[in-house]
């Protein structure tokens, strides 16, 4: 059977990256459709003209559609890949420089620029969900779309019965970080990891060719010689060295990188530049490098006068399509309702655990023991701060999100959870909805 998929956030900078990925995967999961759907025309226009120029270059008959109307873009699809950013990256900059003057973390999905971007995504998203269940109830919606612990919750309630999976390939990029550095081959792995999303451990990495679990070595190594960082951009290189000293201080489990922000704020807080923030890095780079690939695009004569690459994004969101369409049941890191996942964590937790996928959907896979109480401990008040402000959400309660601000680990104190707060909602004005 040949799809019909949608892009929604189709002008995202990570659209040509799935594309490709979809192109490789032709004999597994054949499309005949892609279509582009995001609510800002330009960035959408401009990514269909990359998108047409490597389908064209790609020798592919498939379909481009780029449309800002939810009826044109939904109906009749089989799936949606979901990423959109709500207000963009003009208002991921201040998610991370408004907590940062107050002095707490500025980051884009955890602490309070992730609960500001939360705010902002459930009432986008949520809208979206709406329009996929009016115009394409059947359709499979595979969703990158952050923070995704918080969209998962708000999904969940609204829409028990939508067919949406949560992913996200931070743990993909963790264990191909330890394969390069140590010389594995992840391909033989069987991971266990629980956790939150972008807040979990690895409770140990089977190895089949070894015959047996490899994370005390892993850890050994970690704490003896370090990651191989050569090539990273400097914030990553900054990040695994902080996963490092995480590892040394708790050498039982390996840790989600994203940790750090929950830890160790102090030092993610020292090497923090107020005035220039990662969301200043995209626009410096990534955004710029759109633009001028566009213009190349639309000046070339031929198209075999413009070389361009993409990284390879969204292999993991594709092989989730691939393993639905084939029923394959293959094995995923996904975000779930816990539902005794975990055994002794609440039992409505949205989870990150390795679950099944085949054509009926996810079947989580149980733990089957219980957690250490650090880590519990740890989730359970995250699991709380993150169900507050999805309560904020839905009843606009100030008092909530005031409740689930001071909660969050990253903040030193009630103080300036609320100082945040208020400039939060003064920043995003309409993006969140109205809080009494």
């Amino acid at each position: 059977m040949s799809n019909i998929i949608t892009i929604a956030g189709g002008g995202s900078g990570h659209t040509p990256g799935i594309v490709l990925t979809l192109l490789k995967n032709q004999e597994f999961f054949p499309i005949k459709e892609i279509r582009l759907y995001d609510i800002d025309q330009e960035r959408n226009h401009d990514m269909e003209i990359i998108i047409d120029f490597l389908l064209k270059k790609n020798g592919s008959d498939i379909s481009l559609l780029a449309t800002l109307e939810p009826k044109e873009a939904f109906t009749g699809i089989d799936f949606v890949f979901s990423q959109i950013r709500v207000g963009g990256i003009e208002m991921r900059e201040l998610d991370e420089k408004i907590p940062l003057n107050c002095g707490a973390v500025g980051q884009e999905t955890c602490g309070l620029g992730g609960f500001s971007y939360g705010m902002r995504s459930m009432k986008g998203f949520l809208e979206l969900v709406s329009d996929i269940q009016e115009y394409a109830p059947d359709a499979w919606i595979l969703n990158y779309t952050n923070p995704e612990t918080i969209i998962a919750e708000s999904v969940r309630r609204k829409f028990p019965n939508a067919k949406i999976i949560n992913a996200c390939d931070m743990t993909i990029s963790i264990e191909e970080l330890i394969a390069d550095s140590f010389g594995y081959d992840r391909k033989n792995w069987i991971s266990e990891y629980y956790g939150l999303n972008h807040f979990g451990w690895y409770k140990n990495i089977y190895d089949r060719t070894v015959d047996k679990d490899i994370m005390p070595e892993i850890i050994e190594k970690i704490i003896q010689q370090g990651f191989k960082t050569d090539g990273l951009e400097n914030n990553w290189v900054t990040t695994y060295k902080i996963m490092e000293y995480m590892v040394k201080k708790f050498p039982t489990h390996i840790p989600n990188n994203y940790l750090q922000y929950y830890l160790y704020p102090n030092i993610v807080l020292e090497h923090s530049d107020q005035n220039y923030t990662r969301a200043n890095e995209i626009m410096d780079g990534r955004l710029k490098e759109i633009k001028e690939t566009v213009y190349q695009m639309q000046n070339a004569n031929d198209i075999t006068e413009v070389q361009y690459e993409s990284d390879s994004h969204g292999q993991y969101i594709v092989d989730m399509a691939v393993s639905i369409q084939n029923n394959l049941n293959k094995r995923f890191m996904l975000i779930v309702p816990n539902r005794g996942a975990i055994p002794n964590l609440r039992e409505d937790a949205v989870v990150e655990v390795p679950c099944y996928v085949n054509s009926k959907g996810v079947e989580p896979i149980s733990l089957r023991e219980d957690i250490p109480d650090f880590h519990k401990g740890l989730m359970e008040a995250q699991v709380a701060s993150e169900k507050l402000l999805v309560d904020a959400f839905f009843e606009n309660s100030y008092q909530k999100a005031f409740e689930s601000f001071t909660l969050n680990q990253t903040v030193p104190n009630a103080d300036v959870a609320r100082k945040v707060l208020d400039e939060f909602i003064e920043a995003n004005g309409d993006y969140w909805v109205e809080l009494n």
